[in-house]
């Protein structure tokens, strides 16, 4: 629901999400380090407090009992125990009034000795205090006796003070789990925004965006530039499809007054005239009928196919045999691969080609095929074609024999209405390559040029798996 708001109203949406949570969880982790110092220096405070009871005999702290023992105490089995000694001076050297024995036994905890602050300068009182605020960051179940001088060993219990029930909750962690939470939430929402805008940019990058339309979704700018992308794909191939309808239908009207003009030239006495006029006719005639196959090569409506591509191949080669053309088909050099076993070396062996397979517009590749095999036959005297292909691509390469072209020509032959140096009065408007070159693109692949031993090679690239 939330991804199909606006993107201006979804920032705004993170941003005050980000400041709630930070600030919730600042609130939580600050209210909880104030109870948690509120909670120390109340049990600080009564440390101070029972120090001036076992001095003075003043009234023991709220929450504070003290019982007189028997004789010292001892210390029960597999229990831990800190011993301390405090005294009035800064230094034990410099000792002065009575003597403060303590001893802290704990069933789970060895008591630090370096947080009493008498150490090294305080008092007697500041020393107890800081035992009894040790006690309280600490959730145990300890045992306090104190022995004043050499008065008897005195057990305190303070669990109302220092025990675990007395411990306020420690909202820090909970603190810790709001921010997370919150971050995670807003990475998982710029992924998801992140992902729709990769998607859309993936599925405008596929060959299909032209034939398909592109997915309607995510945020509304998103949506908006899918339709908007949509409506201009369709609108560019409509427009295709009526040019080819229009041409469709100039070819076809043209078709019956080229037909009168080509019965009433036989009626024209004059030979030259004569042959000049049904020149000019079939020059006409196969101008609109290159436009338009280059015209529905674009629209490439064709549907995609499995197919084999040698088997295409050798009916096109096959057809052009029937009718005593110097076309042949000749087979892919065999390529050696290593072959082995976890007990012998590997050998390279030969590896003998099969049939090429492949999804594809079987009419246009024919097409394609053709327009090679015309090409190499017009400017090239005779023609070889071979089929051959790997795991990703397939190709057809058609090797003419004595053509010969200059480097500006190879780069500007896939362009349409582009002719050789080497057409001369050959028949042609030059849409044979660059219709070869559109159904090459529209199976991923391409149309290369280079020069084999006697002649120029073309090389028509697919990729197998285009659709």
């Amino acid at each position: 629901m939330l991804s199909r708001l606006s993107l201006r109203w979804l920032a705004s949406l993170w941003v005050v999400l980000a400041m709630a949570a930070g600030g919730g969880g600042v609130w939580l982790w600050m209210a909880s380090q104030a109870a948690w110092q509120t909670h120390l220096d109340r049990a600080y405070i009564a440390g101070l407090a029972l120090h001036d009871s076992l001095e003075n005999r003043s009234a023991l702290p709220a929450g504070v009992t003290m019982v007189q023992q028997g004789a010292a105490p001892s210390l029960p089995n597999g229990w831990r125990e800190t011993l301390l000694t405090l005294t009035g001076g800064g230094r034990p050297d410099l000792s002065r009034g009575a003597r403060l024995s303590i001893r802290v036994q704990s069933p789970d905890i060895q008591y630090p000795v370096a947080e009493v602050q008498s150490f090294g300068g305080g008092s007697q009182a500041a020393g107890l205090a800081s035992v009894t605020r040790t006690l309280a960051r600490f959730c145990s179940t300890p045992r306090l006796f104190v022995q004043f001088d050499t008065g008897p060993w005195m057990r305190i219990e303070g669990a109302a003070i220092w025990g675990c029930d007395a411990a306020p909750p420690d909202r820090r962690l909970l603190a810790a789990l709001v921010l997370a939470g919150a971050l995670i939430l807003l990475l998982g929402w710029v992924a998801e925004i992140s992902g729709a805008f990769a998607g859309f940019a993936a599925a405008l990058r596929d060959h299909r965006a032209r034939n398909a339309a592109l997915p309607v979704g995510g945020v509304e700018e998103l949506r908006q530039t899918a339709e908007a992308v949509n409506a201009y794909v369709a609108q560019d191939r409509a427009a295709l499809e009526n040019r080819a309808l229009v041409l469709s239908g100039v070819s076809h009207d043209l078709g019956t007054p080229a037909t009168r003009l080509r019965l009433r030239s036989t009626l024209i006495e004059d030979d030259t005239l004569r042959s000049k006029l049904e020149h000019d006719i079939d020059e006409m005639t196969t101008m609109i009928e290159g436009v338009l196959t280059y015209t529905r090569a674009e629209i490439g409506a064709e549907p995609f196919r499995q197919l084999s591509l040698t088997s295409l191949a050798e009916a096109v080669v096959a057809d052009y045999q029937d009718v005593d053309m110097p076309v042949r088909l000749v087979p892919a050099p065999i390529r050696a691969a290593r072959a082995g076993t976890l007990f012998a070396r590997s050998r390279r062996q030969p590896v003998e080609t099969h049939a090429i397979l492949m999804r594809g517009q079987p009419t246009s590749l024919r097409r394609a095929l053709s327009n090679l095999i015309d090409n190499a036959l017009k400017y090239g005297r005779e023609a070889e074609v071979m089929v051959d292909g790997d795991a990703d691509d397939a190709w057809i390469t058609v090797t003419d024999r004595g053509s010969v072209l200059t480097e500006e020509d190879l780069a500007r032959l896939t362009g349409a209405f582009q002719r050789g140096g080497n057409a001369g009065t050959a028949p042609g408007v030059g849409l044979g390559l660059a219709i070869v070159s559109t159904i090459a693109a529209q199976h991923g692949g391409r149309l290369e040029f280079f020069r084999a031993d006697q002649g120029l090679a073309a090389k028509l690239v697919l990729c197998r798996r285009w659709a």
